[in-house]
């Protein structure tokens, strides 16, 4: 675990000053991903992976200001990013790894997560993890600003059939962590898995 964890730290390091201007155009998919969660005014929502906090002041407006707003981070200069860029004013940053969070059970109403999958150590187990903070009936969103054909090709790769991501693994895997997948979205300008907390 601690050389995935070196691995995902050094590449997000490596990348932390300069990670804003290379998307630059994504703030309103962030927007429309946070959207579909549904939050409402109060509600309290984990950003998971957050990065520069580019999902934080969508998911501040979106709970209000009695809301709570937690991003967490594994990579403290992609932390130092987000403060550089105000979004610590949106919510509180927790340096935390996805797969151990300091938060209580079913503490929270819904968990987003943008780029995350592909960068976790144990999918099952962390996903779990995600699950057992989120009250029942709560949500997850994972979401990609592009869908997967779109991010391989901007890579020089293709799509292949163990991607867990493909509808087919993403649907069981959930299942197996205490989600429902609920709806799913994959296109050229989107990516976007919205799961339900089971019961």
């Amino acid at each position: 675990m601690a050389d995935d964890h070196t691995h995902v730290q050094d590449f997000f390091t490596a990348r932390a000053a300069d990670w804003d201007t290379r998307f630059p155009d994504d703030g309103p998919a962030y927007a429309v991903a946070v959207e579909a969660l549904g939050l409402r005014p109060g509600d309290a929502a984990l950003d998971a992976g957050c990065g520069t906090g580019r999902a934080l002041p969508a998911l501040r407006d979106a709970v209000g200001p009695r809301g709570t707003v937690l991003g967490a981070d594994l990579t403290p200069a992609m932390l130092r990013a987000a403060v550089r860029a105000g979004r610590d004013r949106s919510g509180r940053l927790l340096l935390a790894d996805v797969a151990r969070l300091p938060l209580r059970t079913a503490s929270l109403d819904a968990v987003f997560g943008a780029g995350l999958i592909s960068h976790l150590s144990h999918p099952g187990p962390d996903l779990a993890e995600l699950a057992r903070v989120v009250r029942p009936g709560g949500q997850l969103a994972l979401f990609h600003p592009i869908g997967r054909a779109a991010l391989a090709a901007r890579h020089g790769r293709r799509i292949t059939d163990d991607d867990l991501r493909a509808e087919p693994n993403l649907r069981p895997l959930l299942a197996r962590s205490g989600w429902r997948l609920d709806s799913y979205i994959d296109e050229d300008a989107r990516f976007l898995a919205r799961a339900v907390r089971a019961d």
